[in-house]
């Protein structure tokens, strides 16, 4: 699956968001300093997201940001299409479809890719935030870890996420 750095960063915001559901507004500097973020992309996400309806933010001494609706609400479908468009790594399923119609010579190749496309965005858009950083309340999603990124190995940012390809990047994990 592709995802943007920007695509993982708003999620690792979010699941710290989801990490402090009830606490109040977070500033974007702790959040930032937590998840080791560079604050300045950090506001432009959030800005998205509160765009988007899913964070709200609150000035002043207090201020910062929080989740809009419970994290059990939040499907990660949700974040990685506002911030990165399709989910799949083959085009969106009509593009697959219409391929599947118009040639033949190739029908089977597309049904693969549109199954694939199909399984992955199942999958996302059966994961909420609450799943991967409480683990599954109803089964399907990986069991999340409940530690902070300060404690994380050397490994550095993103040591942590499951192999995918990241645009811009060029390589794969």
């Amino acid at each position: 699956m592709k995802i943007s750095q920007k695509g993982l960063y708003a999620l690792q915001a979010m699941m710290m968001l989801a990490r402090r559901y009830n606490q109040g507004a977070i500033r974007i500097r702790d959040i930032a300093y937590e998840e080791e973020l560079p604050e300045k992309f950090l506001e432009l996400i959030l800005l998205e997201m509160k765009n988007a309806r899913m964070v709200e933010s609150v000035r002043g001494a207090k201020g910062g940001y929080a989740l809009r609706r419970p994290p059990n609400e939040i499907h990660l479908s949700e974040i990685i299409r506002l911030i990165d468009g399709p989910l799949a790594p083959f085009g969106d399923a009509e593009q697959l479809r219409a391929l599947i119609d118009k040639d033949p010579a190739h029908r089977a190749l597309y049904k693969v890719f549109l199954d694939v496309r199909d399984a992955a965005a199942k999958i996302l858009e059966n994961t909420t935030l609450e799943d991967i950083v409480n683990g599954p309340s109803r089964g399907g999603a990986a069991k999340g870890n409940k530690h902070s990124r300060k404690k994380k190995d050397k490994a550095g940012p993103g040591a942590s996420v499951l192999p995918m390809v990241v645009h811009g990047s060029g390589s794969k994990a």
